[in-house]
């Protein structure tokens, strides 16, 4: 899990620190997802359960709006998406 920046994103030119943001937001909320499904999963208490497994949910949310945020400032992502996506539909054709 995240608890700090993995490096001073300070030295980096703003426009790549921007970018590097919106990365480590991402970051932070898959890690938060991942963590309380992973309570969630562990415990018998229905209702704790609920809760955990309704704040993952959000914590999707939050990662389409830093996503959409990061495709509307990097260009290369959008493609290489993209790029990425043809590629899992051509592997999965044959």
């Amino acid at each position: 899990m995240l608890s700090g920046f993995p490096y001073d994103l300070s030295k980096l030119p703003k426009e790549k620190r921007d970018l590097e943001i919106l990365r480590l937001a991402i970051i932070a909320e898959l890690d938060a997802i991942s963590l309380y499904e992973q309570l969630a999963e562990s415990t018998e208490n229905e209702d704790i359960k609920k809760v955990l497994l309704d704040v993952a949910k959000e914590e999707k949310t939050h990662v389409g709006e830093f996503q959409t945020m990061l495709l509307m400032y990097d260009e290369e992502q959008v493609k290489e998406l993209e790029h990425g996506k043809e590629e899992v539909e051509e592997l999965l054709e044959d």
